[in-house]
């Protein structure tokens, strides 16, 4: 045996990659002159994909397990080599370990406010995120489209891609569901199960399956939320006006606890039961009107319109009427005219004022 066959059984190519990072993707294994010799051994735990790549054209993937090397293990790098008895002497190609354990717990969300339509706000602004996960399906596929020769590829390099495609589709599928901002927290799994179905033949396209998409969170802006709290407080108050003048009660039972509190205590308090009061009796006014209470003064009558000489004059209310009758300036041949006429007319004609002149009475006899 020569010395040659000896060292060469005696150092066997080991291939393998034992990942210790939790953001790799793909690794390319180091060898001198990417030489790889006859029979070496190939480990491929679980979790990876072993890509051989000869003269920039991929050859073989290799799934979880333990290979021997061989013309017999490589049969498309063997067709392009063109052994026909097999090989003796190392070959050179590379070899690509690609992760396919699923990446979890990657951030999604939108850098910008999303204007939308709401059916109760109006226009409003929208902020989301949430979290999705990913894994390699096609590793042949996502070496071809993604990785191309970069020899240690990490999930930072794909992450903005990602996210972004998520954050466009999720932003369409926003809009398109013309929910209320109020009841977007009852559909956040109907969301995330439509935009996850409509990107997922997205990220096929390179090689990787969309796992999960969550939507954890969509929030207006701290200035509406804070509308909004203010509005969700009176309504656990409810009765204003009592709570309002509960208030004023604890006020004066501080101030009866501080006798010495001087007459600038005494004055505010006064000013703030006063005040208390006012508000009591205004909260009071508008239940008895939301609940059918006594209704509204009667109108004062038709506003009319009265020609002088040429001129508009008025308007005038039934009042002032009856005081220009009296006065003499005004008459059944005066012409007037009100909402709903469509020309002036005599006063004696029109409907509305009949009324005016039976109550007046006749001029007084002659002395």
């Amino acid at each position: 045996m020569s010395i040659w066959n000896k060292l060469s059984g005696e150092f066997i190519d080991v291939i393998e990659w034992t990942d210790d990072s939790s953001n790799t993707l793909v690794y390319r294994f180091e060898r001198h002159g990417n030489e790889i010799k006859n029979g070496a051994q190939l480990t491929v735990r679980e979790g990876q994909a072993a890509v051989f790549v000869d003269e920039g054209q991929l050859a073989d993937v290799f799934e979880p397990g333990r290979y021997a090397l061989t013309t017999s293990n490589l049969p498309i790098l063997s067709t392009l080599r063109g052994w026909k008895h097999g090989f003796e002497s190392p070959f050179k190609a590379e070899v690509y370990f690609v992760s396919t354990r699923r990446f979890t717990d990657q951030k999604w969300g939108t850098k910008n406010p999303v204007m939308l339509r709401d059916p109760e706000f109006g226009a409003v602004r929208l902020r989301a995120f949430g979290t999705y996960s990913y894994r390699v399906d096609d590793p042949a596929q996502f070496l071809r489209e993604i990785v191309g020769t970069d020899g240690h590829f990490s999930t930072s390099e794909i992450s903005h891609q990602l996210r972004n495609m998520i954050v466009s589709r999720f932003t369409d599928a926003l809009a398109e569901s013309q929910l209320a901002a109020l009841d977007l927290a009852a559909n956040y799994d109907e969301l995330g199960d439509f935009v996850h179905e409509k990107i997922a033949p997205e990220f096929d396209e390179y090689g990787i399956g969309l796992t999960k998409l969550l939507v954890e969170n969509i929030s207006l802006p701290s200035e509406v939320e804070k509308a909004l709290d203010k509005r969700t407080s009176m309504g656990v108050i409810g009765d204003l006006g009592a709570y309002t003048q509960y208030q004023a009660a604890q006020s004066m039972e501080k101030a009866a606890d501080n006798p010495d509190g001087g007459a600038s205590s005494g004055m505010g308090m006064g000013m703030g039961f006063a005040m208390a009061n006012q508000i009591g009796q205004s909260m009071q006014q508008q239940g008895q009107q939301q609940s059918g209470g006594p209704p509204p003064p009667p109108s004062s009558g038709p506003a009319v319109y009265i020609a002088v000489q040429g001129e508009t004059t008025g308007p005038f209310n039934a009042a002032q009427l009856k005081q220009k009758l009296q006065d003499g300036a005004l008459d059944r041949a005066t012409m007037v005219w009100m909402e709903g006429m469509d020309e002036w007319a005599p006063a004696g004609e029109v409907d509305a004022l009949q009324a005016l002149f039976k109550s007046t009475p006749p001029p007084p006899p002659p002395a």
